[in-house]
């Protein structure tokens, strides 16, 4: 490494010195600030700006790009359990330039207020979702909700309880059902639960590098082959959380939330597109035939080759999923009016 450092110094005259050893220095001992960095460089590219809203005392913490435009729903994305807003970034990537989108840091997430169980729960971050989106003037005029995981848990209950506000749901891999099959992840989470396993971490909140390899495993089909010191920013940036992870982990598989979406499918009525990976080892993808034999009018498409991260799997395929289903909206609404 000194040597390469030694080498560029000679190439350049020692213009490059400063950053050189500034991203070096990052790179060895500040790895989880080198990958915020990174995040922040996506968002300035893709156009999204940071911006905060508040209800009362509350704060909320989202990126947007755009306006909102008759032509097209405004999109507002809601991400998993202990993610953030910037999971979205290779999704957006993908989508028309002029969409107007919406990512917002989930209750207690990122820079969005930390407060107590109460928000925690699928009804109390419903709630709270309800209140950002009063308070940035979402609600003028529909739009389509995105959520995955337990953001899709949240967006199908926040359909169910807010149906005026919303033109379309999507749900990936969505989180709140009864499933048929037990996923990897739930077996290991019964093993837990009767004892077998006291000593065992929680999956989804790894505390060694280890740890959060054997996740990644866990959640992508795929898994991306990470270098050692990006596994030890991601484990960085995560570890001060991990106390408020359990506590909404702890809420969400909780009575009160567990079976949220599969308690309120009956009261969507919104047009819904389903989105699950095959091969989803933390929520089986059963879970599809249950919403559409609830729901059957809904669209379900089962992506080939894909695990439980599917924004990060395949950004590309999601995007043009969404953006088609919200195409044939229009199209239906069109020839609706036509009729009429």
């Amino acid at each position: 490494m000194e040597l390469s450092v030694a080498k560029t110094v000679m190439l350049t005259g020692g213009i490059l010195v400063l950053p050189v050893l500034a991203f070096v220095t990052s790179f060895l001992f500040w790895p989880g600030v080198l990958l915020k960095a990174y995040n922040w460089y996506w968002r300035r590219k893709l156009g999204l700006v940071v911006r905060y809203s508040h209800s009362g005392s509350y704060r909320f913490c989202y990126s947007s790009r755009g306006t909102p435009d008759e032509a097209s729903p405004s999109l507002l994305l809601l991400h998993g359990f202990s993610a953030t807003k910037d999971m979205w970034l290779l999704v957006i990537n993908y989508l028309p330039r002029e969409q107007h989108v919406v990512c917002v840091d989930m209750p207690g997430h990122e820079g969005t207020s930390r407060t107590g169980a109460e928000d925690y729960s699928i009804l109390g971050q419903v709630n709270r979702i309800h209140q950002f989106v009063q308070s940035i003037g979402l609600d003028k005029r529909p739009f389509h909700l995105v959520g995955t995981s337990m953001g899709g848990n949240v967006a199908g209950v926040y359909a169910a309880c807010f149906p005026s506000d919303l033109s379309s749901v999507t749900l990936v891999c969505p989180a709140g059902l009864v499933y048929p099959t037990d996923s990897e992840f739930i077996s290991r989470l019964r093993e837990l639960e009767n004892g077998g396993a006291q000593n065992e971490s929680i999956p989804l909140i790894p505390t060694t590098p280890q740890e959060l390899d054997d996740m990644l495993r866990l959640c992508c089909y795929n898994p991306p082959n990470l270098p050692r010191q990006v596994l030890r920013g991601l484990l960085a940036n995560r570890i001060p959380n991990n106390v408020f992870y359990k506590e909404v982990f702890m809420e969400i598989v909780g009575e009160k939330s567990r079976h949220s979406l599969q308690e309120h499918l009956h009261l969507i009525t919104a047009p819904l597109q389903v989105v699950w990976g095959k091969e989803d080892q933390v929520l089986d993808v059963s879970g599809a035939a249950v919403i559409q034999g609830v729901l059957p009018h809904c669209q379900v498409d089962v992506l080939e080759s894909c695990g439980h991260s599917v924004a990060l799997e395949r950004p590309r395929k999601i995007a043009k999923l969404i953006m088609d289903f919200l195409s044939a909206q229009d199209v239906g609404d069109a020839n609706s009016k036509k009729l009429s």
